[in-house]
């Protein structure tokens, strides 16, 4: 048992460092043509940044962003509020609050992602017609998945 508390509080935190590397870092989408990458944040073209981004004053990027660092928050608050059950809950009971606020993270991360598939994953609206999707954007969904399985281990979950 022991081993599986550790094992998820290991995910738990690979997670939360995941969340804050695609949400800050600005390769969402790119360039196939020459060294461009675009991010929530910023554009970088050869190798320097620029705040100004051709969509970024659309209502569809700020709730990207929102929901991004609603994750990284919710994310945090689930760790913390483990850590806090793990030590001041009674034997027998189950992680429901941890799980339920992980659960909230992975809504989070699921809304996020979806508008930014939708609106600016294809290239139309980034300028880079010739175009891939970066790490941040992989990681994004991967933190997707984890934050799922962490969730739903911490309902199922009982402290023996």
């Amino acid at each position: 048992m022991l081993v599986l508390l550790a094992g998820i509080f290991v995910v738990h935190i690979a997670t939360v460092i995941m969340l804050f590397v695609c949400t800050i870092a600005n390769v969402w989408v790119v360039s196939d043509i020459g060294q461009a990458s675009v991010g929530l944040w910023k554009n970088c073209t050869s190798g320097s940044c620029t705040d100004t981004l051709s969509y970024g004053g659309e209502d569809a990027l700020k709730a990207v962003q929102a929901f991004m660092i609603l994750s990284i928050i919710f994310s945090v608050v689930s760790l913390v509020v483990f850590v806090f059950q793990l030590f001041t809950m009674e034997k027998g009971n189950r992680f429901f609050l941890s799980g339920a606020t992980m659960l909230v993270c992975w809504l989070c991360i699921l809304v996020g992602a979806s508008i930014y598939t939708h609106h600016y994953a294809n290239g139309s609206k980034n300028h880079y017609q010739q175009s891939h999707h970066g790490y941040s954007f992989i990681l994004t969904w991967i933190c997707f998945c984890f934050s799922f399985i962490i969730g739903v281990l911490y309902l199922v979950l009982r402290k023996k």
